[in-house]
């Protein structure tokens, strides 16, 4: 981050001391110098991003290599341990049935496989049983570190989508954007209300309608969904549930009382007796 931030002053001094130079130039130029070093800054956060997902991906999955391994030669070092001690008991125990003369040494054979392929077989079955379960275990930790570095992602590409959108200045390119969020994450309320935003500078006030009524769907406490929709109903000059809307939105947000005298879609409603209390308010 410092690196890349020393480079953009780098560039950034050279312009600004060639401006001082240039003063009647410089209101001649149409656009920021500096817009081509944020492109280029947020290019480089986006692909920084991407390498340290891919990055902690291949932990992740090393990790989980490793605790698999890990745990089977556990298992297999305590069954080889008791399987041992089992022998060793029974090897003692043997000797000394055979020196006090209680059984022949077939007959101690045969007790010894009997014994022995009991003492296996449950054990065998404990051991596949914990390893089941740890396996399971691993498996449910495993889908969640993937589910988490999925939303992690989709949330990294989501604000750089935002952050495009920011720079559009085409109404057309800011739809596709909000397209491009609402493809990853379909139930975004603030994506829908901003492409009906763009959509009623287009003209596309019925598409817009439809959004914001989706939007209001989703969440029924969001301002700003009303205050788009009653745009809508503005445009349509349907000016009662314009002005319902508009109630709705100040009601969940007092902070658009400082925007209802600017919007350029209220001006159908500018006449009407209850929009100018509302002013006044």
């Amino acid at each position: 981050m410092s690196r890349k931030l020393l480079i953009v002053i780098c560039f950034c001094i050279p312009i600004l001391s060639f401006s001082q130079k240039t003063d009647n130039t410089e209101n001649n130029l149409e656009e920021p110098l500096f817009k081509p070093f944020i492109e280029r800054y947020i290019l480089d956060e986006i692909k920084s991003l991407r390498e340290e997902n891919q990055r902690l991906k291949a932990q992740v999955t090393e990790q989980i290599a490793e605790a698999k391994l890990e745990s089977s030669d556990r298992a297999i070092q305590y069954t080889t341990s008791t399987i041992n001690n089992i022998f060793y008991i029974i090897t003692a125990a043997a000797s000394l049935l055979v020196l006090l003369g209680w059984r022949s040494l077939n007959d101690i054979k045969k007790s010894i496989k009997i014994d022995t392929a009991k003492k296996i077989q449950t054990l065998t079955g404990d051991y596949e049983s914990r390893l089941q379960q740890i396996e399971k275990k691993m498996m449910e930790r495993s889908k969640i570190i993937i589910e988490t570095q999925q939303e992690i992602t989709n949330t990294n590409s989501i604000h750089s989508l935002w952050m495009r959108a920011g720079l559009e200045k085409s109404e057309e390119e800011k739809i596709s954007i909000y397209d491009e969020i609402l493809e990853i994450k379909p139930n975004d309320i603030e994506a829908m209300t901003y492409k009906a935003d763009a959509l009623l500078e287009i003209g596309e006030v019925r598409w817009a309608l439809n959004l914001t009524n989706t939007a209001i769907e989703h969440d029924n406490e969001y301002s700003l969904a009303y205050w788009q929709r009653a745009c809508a109903y503005s445009q349509l000059d349907k000016q009662v549930d314009a002005i319902k809307d508009i109630e709705k939105a100040l009601e969940l947000s007092e902070t658009l009382k400082d925007e209802i005298q600017h919007e350029k879609h209220f001006d159908n409603l500018r006449n009407n007796k209850h929009f100018k209390s509302l002013i006044k308010e």
